[in-house]
Parts: structure tokens; C-alpha cells; sequence
């Protein structure tokens, strides 16, 4: 799919309807914070609610992406997403760099188990997470200048904290940055990252009756989901139907598509978001819709 193809074809009604923007988020504020402020600044030009894609602390800066109207019902299809982080760490007893990454290396890297901080709102329980990289770069001090590559879910704080304790020593966290969230990256040119300043400038550009900067920092939610998801293609004279809610069977595929019993995927026609379904292959039922894209009404 064509990024720019698919921003000119829409009208600002139907991107503001089913899009994303990636906030750079400032430290201060709560990730609802930035959402509502996303919310209230574009409300008197369609927006009606917004949702963020996994919460940040408040004194965590970085990436933030914020969904609009009808795409944020596709936040649960986003949360599980890889994230990337550069921070600083604190230990509370000076140590050598190699004693700390042998521990990382037997204890922090790969499958872990983990369990949410006091202050988190899920759950307190055991939860396995992975981590991916977790690369120490610099050390001054007692400060370490740290890159961690996480699965969704896994609290940063928390991992420095299970560290300084099977050191012996003690470690927080000093500062956070998240880098990417999914397919969301700081200093992107695909799906570039904005600032609340720029944000607002856009805005107010539009008001003025230049849309530019405001198209160029709207992200269409399908063109984010096809990065993510396997998609097939329907027949157009399926379409009707479809809207109604009723199930893709094997004759509404323009090319019949094996995939495995219960994998979420997107469907298209003509190049047009239809939705996400979950695959089924009972019978002649090739898919059930878990999320279906409405025509936008005139």
C-alpha cells in the first residue's frame, strides 16, 4: 500500500475518522493527559475520542501513538507490539560493567518472569515477558547509559529494580525514553513523530485553511495494520454484506487463502480497508469479523 497514495485519496473528514498520530510525548504529563489534549485540540474538526497505544509513566518522554475516532478500536491489536527503550540507570553501589551485564545475561535476557509494580493498575501477578536486547553503552559513575528491546508489557522500572536486587546492590531508574512502540519509531520519515508544539502549529495551519502539515502527521490506521497483519482481498459484490456483519465464506475471496484456525488478519477490497477478522476454516466460513470499517455516512 502506497503511504502517500492512500492520504491523497482520503478526504481529511474520513483521515481525522480512522487514523493515528505518533506523539512525541514530553515528560510531565500521563499518557491520558496527552490523549485528552489530542481530543480537545481536534474536536471542533471531527475528532470525537482518542486512545493511546500503552502508557507511559509521566516522566517517561518518547513515543506515544495516539488513535482517532473509530481506530481507536483497534488499540488491543497494537499494545502486544515489541518496544525500545534508552534510559539511565542508578545503581546504588559502584560496580564494574562486567559484573552487571554477566548478571543481565543470566537472569534478563530471554523469557522472564515478572510481576507488575505496587503502583501499576493491572493486576499484580506473575507474567512471563521477554526481553530481546538489553545492551549497556556507557557507564559514568554510578549512572549506566542502557538500550533495552522489550515485548509489550514488560515494565522497565520494575526490570531495573529485579536487577539491582540479584546484584545485591539496589538500581532505579533515572530517566526513560521510549524509541519505538511497534512499527512507531522517534525521527521516522514513514510515520513521523510530532512534537505537542508542531502538533498545535498543524492545527492551527489547518484552521487557516492549509491542511499540509496536518495530512503529513495523520497516519491512516489500515496502512499502520497492514505492516502488522497478513491480509486478503474480498470481491467487491461481497462488500454489502459484509457491512452488515455477516462472516467472509470461502466464495467472497477473490483468491482462496490458507491460513491457520483463529490468526487475526485484515481484509481489503480494491485497495480498501474492510476490517479484521479472525479466521475460522469451518466449512465453506472462511472468517468472523472482530472489527468491521462502516462507510462513512454522507
Amino acid at each position: 500500500m502506497n503511504l502517500e497514495k492512500v492520504k491523497q485519496q482520503k478526504s481529511m473528514k474520513e483521515l481525522l475518522e480512522f487514523s493515528i498520530i505518533n506523539i512525541d510525548k514530553s515528560s510531565g504529563p500521563t499518557s491520558f493527559n496527552i490523549s485528552d489534549f489530542v481530543r480537545k485540540s481536534l474536536k471542533e474538526i471531527g475528532v470525537r475520542k482518542t486512545s493511546h497505544f500503552g502508557t507511559l509513566d509521566p516522566k517517561v518522554t518518547g513515543v506515544l501513538p495516539i488513535a482517532l475516532n473509530r481506530a481507536c478500536k483497534l488499540t488491543g491489536y497494537f499494545l502486544g507490539e515489541d518496544k525500545e527503550y534508552i534510559g539511565i540507570m542508578r545503581i546504588h553501589k559502584d560496580i564494574s560493567l562486567e559484573e552487571i551485564e554477566k548478571a543481565i545475561k543470566e537472569k534478563f535476557l530471554g523469557k522472564i518472569i515478572q510481576k507488575p509494580p505496587v503502583k501499576s493498575r493491572v493486576k499484580r501477578q506473575e507474567r512471563e515477558r521477554e526481553v530481546k536486547k538489553f545492551k549497556l553503552l556507557e557507564k559514568n559513575n554510578k549512572d549506566i547509559l542502557f538500550h533495552a528491546e522489550v515485548q509489550g508489557g514488560t515494565y522497565i522500572r520494575k526490570l531495573l529494580d529485579d536487577l539491582g536486587k540479584e546484584l545485591g546492590i539496589g538500581a532505579h531508574m533515572l530517566e526513560l525514553r521510549r524509541i519505538r512502540a511497534g512499527i512507531f519509531k522517534e525521527n521516522d520519515k514513514k510515520y513521523p513523530s510530532v512534537n505537542l508544539h508542531d502538533f498545535q502549529n498543524a492545527i492551527d495551519e489547518y484552521k487557516k485553511g492549509n491542511e499540509k502539515f496536518l495530512r503529513e502527521i495523520l497516519i491512516p490506521a489500515e496502512e499502520a495494520l497492514e505492516q502488522i497483519f497478513e491480509f486478503v482481498e474480498i470481491k467487491k459484490e461481497s462488500l454489502e454484506k459484509l457491512f452488515t456483519g455477516k462472516p467472509i465464506l470461502n466464495e467472497d475471496l477473490k483468491k482462496r487463502e490458507k491460513f491457520e484456525d483463529n490468526k487475526i488478519i485484515c481484509v481489503f477490497s480494491e485497495k480498501k480497508f474492510i476490517g479484521m477478522y479472525e479466521v475460522l476454516n469451518e466449512s465453506h466460513v472462511f472468517a468472523k469479523p472482530k472489527f468491521v470499517l462502516q462507510p462513512i455516512k454522507a
